[in-house]
């Protein structure tokens, strides 16, 4: 949806301005990382792309809820590749998303400063 794209767009934007961005996806949001996606049909542009610039970015905490995954029958194998270099170690790719419980996620949420909900 513009919503879904309208967020990646706010993401970016705290990115180039070095913020520490860390994004979870939930219920529904977790399809906006499918592989994939064909958004022809609903008459939108495939922004789905962008999210591989994430890493570019250094936003490269991406977490993902692992119910709101297995309510909709998909796993981590459904979910575009998304990584990033780690100059820590010696650039090595690593994965940016990372599936975790309801409970991690409430301890991702609770440490942020702030909380911008699309």
């Amino acid at each position: 949806t513009v919503y879904a794209l309208e967020s990646l767009e706010v993401v970016l934007i705290g990115a180039a301005f070095e913020q520490d961005v860390k994004l979870v996806f939930m219920d529904d949001g977790v399809y906006q990382l499918t592989k994939g996606q064909d958004p022809a049909g609903i008459g939108m542009k495939n922004f789905s792309k962008t999210y591989a610039a994430l890493g570019d970015y250094d936003v490269n905490q991406i977490f993902v809820d692992e119910t709101s995954l297995q309510e909709r029958g998909l796993t981590l194998d459904d979910l575009q590749p998304l990584v990033y270099e780690d100059e820590d170690d010696d650039w090595e790719e690593k994965s940016s998303i990372h599936v975790v419980s309801r409970d991690q996620l409430s301890d991702v949420i609770e440490s942020a400063d702030v909380l911008l909900n699309f």
